[in-house]
């Protein structure tokens, strides 16, 4: 919920929308008053079992296959410490800056439930971090997804306890120094807190999340792409009548039929069949088919991403009666498969999208004049954009090989079967990217291909302004010699990545990817 311009964090209605609000807009978060007690309860049951001299599993004992080693009192919070500096074994390139603040506050959000046993004061250190915009440097790879995303998280905390790196203003300092230059004092773990703060699946929800958000704004431009291409062809528009789509009503199916009547309205460009042109081919007349099953793939993972970032993926958890529990909440499987599915239903947005560009640039296809330029042999035009489309296509296959159905044993195998879930969501994530591309270059081969028709009829309801707000950033290729095609397909490229498309599609048309 949000409230004015703060999102109160209650550890149970946090929404998608609020995720990139605070990831990529900079929206600071509070905590729910009753969220505070909750957390305050849970750690003085942690403080009675340290007092009493309990065993339980991550307070006073060791980790993984060191469960049955004993740790003494006094060393307890040295324990927590060691375990920071140890598990931050991450390697590559940092998770970008959007991807850390989403994994800070996901992370925040579930500790505020109160079965975590931290204490609030930690709690807020963390949530103070997002606030202030005190970004830890996170490596993107080395967590299995179980016991949870183990080390990124730790890479998370050192800046917290004023070790390792991070970026503040856009530097990259040593973490005290960042810490210290926001006006934040580092702290000191105490028992169980380390644990607290990096096992969960944290990671793998905020990257998966984050791409989920992307591919349904993708779904929506596909829909664009798609309408427009459909003119181009002067496209047969009954398949795309209502009464076919509800004899079967898949969902994704019907949003689909729906978006494209609705794109299409009042175009000129596109006919009835005739005996003449009974079919287009499937990758214009099954849009709703292909592009439908996409959207029901994603509605999917974007439920369980809702049901992910308001749950409790932290072991031991302390419940409200005082038990101890050590169990599997930390196993990314959940969320590895649909983050999986996600990067199979992008990456077929991309397959068929790069089949319309050929489609397109293709003039026995297009019976338009070869690559979509003038004087074609003096000009190349668009024939290298299918091209670089097909590789895209092509990658998108490879990555999009599950990574849940791998599983490597770790600790001395008392782990002995992993999600690799921060891997699914970072391929997922990756495939977005690709098949974003290939939809910005159909919507410019598209736009490039009416104006070669000289735009003498008019559009669709909603392709309309897709054109004209595409050309304010993006003009028609007259030759070779006036351009370089990578800088028009950035240009393409950014139109669809800061939301400046959509947003003027949809304020004339009303896009889903669900039929309601």
């Amino acid at each position: 919920m949000i409230k004015e311009k703060t999102i109160v964090l209650d550890g149970n209605s946090l929404k998608l929308e609020d995720v990139v609000s605070v990831a990529r807009n900079n929206v600071k978060v509070s905590i729910a008053p009753e969220s505070e007690q909750a957390v305050n309860d849970s750690r003085k049951i942690i403080d009675k079992i340290v007092e009493d001299k309990r065993v339980v599993y991550g307070v006073n004992t060791g980790f993984g296959s060191l469960c049955n080693v004993s740790i003494s009192q006094e060393d307890t919070a040295q324990l927590q410490e060691n375990l920071i500096r140890t598990h931050s074994s991450g390697y590559g390139d940092p998770f970008p800056e959007d991807v850390v603040r989403a994994i800070m506050l996901i992370r925040v959000n579930s500790l505020v439930k109160g079965f975590s046993g931290i204490r609030l004061s930690t709690v807020k250190a963390l949530m103070d971090m997002l606030n202030a915009g005190v970004h830890p440097f996170i490596p993107e790879k080395g967590s299995l997804g179980a016991s949870g995303d183990l080390a990124p998280l730790a890479h998370m905390v050192l800046p917290l306890l004023g070790l390792g790196r991070a970026y503040y203003k856009g530097e990259l300092l040593p973490g005290k120094t960042a810490m210290e230059n926001a006006g934040l004092e580092p702290i000191r773990l105490s028992a169980k807190e380390g644990l607290a703060l990096i096992n969960g699946t944290t990671v793998l929800t905020a990257v998966g999340a984050l791409a989920t958000y992307d591919s349904i704004e993708l779904l929506k431009l596909s829909d664009i792409a798609g309408a427009l291409s459909l003119e181009v062809h002067s496209g047969i528009s009954s398949p795309f009548e209502e009464d076919l789509h509800t004899i079967r009503p898949q969902s994704g199916q019907l949003a689909t039929a729906r978006n494209i009547r609705r794109l299409i309205d009042g175009s000129d460009y596109t006919t009835e069949a005739t005996q003449d042109r009974v079919q287009d081919a499937y990758t214009l007349r099954c849009i709703p088919q292909i592009h439908g099953a996409s959207k029901d793939s994603i509605a999917y993972v974007k439920e369980k991403v809702e049901i992910e970032i308001n749950s409790v993926t932290d072991n031991p958890i302390v419940t409200r009666e005082g038990k101890v529990i050590s169990g599997g909440n930390f196993h990314g499987e959940p969320m590895a498969q649909p983050f999986d599915f996600l990067g199979i239903a992008a990456s077929e947005i991309g397959n068929v999208s790069e089949r319309r560009v050929e489609r397109l640039v293709n003039t026995q296809l297009s019976k338009m004049p070869s690559f979509l330029v003038k004087h074609p042999g003096l000009n190349s035009g668009f024939m290298i954009t299918q091209y670089a489309c097909a590789s895209l296509a092509s990658e998108n296959k490879i990555l999009a090989h599950p990574a849940s159905v791998d599983s490597i044993p770790s600790c001395e195998n008392q782990e002995d079967f992993v999600s690799m879930g921060t891997t699914a969501a970072r391929t997922a994530a990756e495939i977005i990217g690709n098949s974003r591309r290939i939809v910005a270059t159909e919507i410019m081969a598209a736009c490039q291909a009416l104006d070669i028709k000289s735009r003498q009829y008019g559009l669709g309801k909603g392709t309309q302004p897709a054109y004209e707000e595409f050309r304010k950033s993006v003009s028609f290729i007259e030759n070779d010699k006036d351009i370089e095609i990578y800088d028009e397909l950035n240009k393409a490229t950014e139109v669809l990545e800061n939301g400046n498309l959509l947003n003027a599609v949809e304020k004339t048309v009303d896009l889903d990817i669900q039929f309601k």
